[in-house]
Formats: structure tokens, C-alpha cells, sequence
């Protein structure tokens, strides 16, 4: 039987549990937290199937105690991480390397970061859909592009839209209330 390809581990941080799973090139996968190690474990496997649970090795653990700082709320850069994006394609990549330079506690748009790429307003939607699919999350902090006029669009994270929020909380961001829904016409 040869070696696996890639490791994971899971971890505990003051947000929950989370993953990461890594190659010899890099970071793969990041899972955000979730109340359970198995939980986390379960997800996280979901998108690296045959992964190999592994003591995290010099580079990974220093991400691993990064992002325990960054649930505790300290402000941590993750733009220096080694990513291995062998798996996306070289549009995604584009995406995820504009995303990066998105600094802590500073938002953006997906039609901005459309924009700030080269491409036309259509561009948004196919932004937001990567942001979907990011594998590294946090690492890549699609958690840090909104939609259009700074709503908070959607979040396919553990958690969903309210994830999205305690991250951004935790980077001082705070977004304005959501309009009340009208319940009755009130005639």
C-alpha cells in the first residue's frame, strides 16, 4: 500500500473544532469549526477522502497555532501561507490569490474583487461561487467578501451566514443591521 498523499489533523480552538489537511506542497484544506472533532474530522474527509490522520509538521503546526490565536481573536496574517492549489483550476486561483490580499478587519465585494481582477460585473456571480467552493477558508478569507451594497450574502460554512458574521466580529467588522422585513402592508 503506498503512502498517503495528503495528512490531516484536528484541533480545538476557542470557535470549536476545526481541520486542516496538507501535501508535501502545501495546505489543501482548511475546515472551519465545528462543536464536534468528529464532526470536523467527517466534513473534512468529505473533500480529502484517504487523507491520513498525522501529527502536523513544522510549517502546518505554526498555521495550526495561528489560527487558535485567530479564534482567540488576535489579529493573524495568513497571506504567507503555503497553499497547494494544484486541484483549481487557474481562474480559481486568480480568485483565491485576490482574496488573499483582502487585509484583516477590511471587507470587499464580489463584484469589486470581479473588478479589481480585470473582469465585467457578470464576473460577480462566478467570484461568489468560487468563494463557495474555497477550500482553504479563513486561510483564503472569503468570510471578508460581501455582496453587492455590503449585504452579507451567503456562507457554506458550518454555521452558515451567522459563521460569517462571528468571523468578521472577531476582525472588529461590523455590518449594518438587516432591514426589517414588512410582516403586514399596514393599511
Amino acid at each position: 500500500m503506498s503512502p498517503a498523499r495528503y495528512h490531516h489533523c484536528i484541533f480545538e480552538t476557542a470557535g470549536g473544532f476545526c481541520g486542516i489537511a496538507w501535501s508535501a506542497d502545501g495546505i489543501v484544506r482548511f475546515q472551519l469549526p465545528t462543536g464536534e472533532a468528529a464532526e470536523t474530522e467527517r466534513l473534512l474527509l468529505r473533500r480529502v477522502p484517504g487523507s491520513a490522520r498525522a501529527q502536523a509538521p513544522g510549517a502546518v503546526a505554526e498555521v495550526v497555532e495561528a489560527v487558535k490565536r485567530h479564534f482567540a481573536g488576535e489579529t493573524v496574517d495568513f497571506s504567507s501561507v503555503v497553499l497547494d492549489l494544484d486541484s483549481q483550476d487557474d481562474f480559481r486561483r486568480d480568485i483565491y490569490a485576490a482574496a488573499r490580499r483582502i487585509g484583516w478587519g477590511r471587507t470587499t465585494t464580489y463584484g469589486a474583487l470581479a473588478k479589481a481582477l480585470g473582469l465585467g460585473p457578470e464576473a460577480a456571480r462566478d467570484v461568489g461561487q468560487a468563494m463557495a467552493k474555497n477550500p482553504v477558508a479563513l486561510i483564503i478569507p472569503c468570510h471578508r467578501v460581501l455582496a453587492a451594497g455590503g449585504k452579507l450574502g451567503g456562507f457554506s460554512a458550518p454555521g452558515g451566514s451567522q459563521s460569517k458574521v462571528r468571523m468578521l466580529e472577531l476582525e472588529g467588522v461590523k455590518l449594518a443591521p438587516a432591514e426589517p422585513v414588512q410582516t403586514s402592508l399596514n393599511f
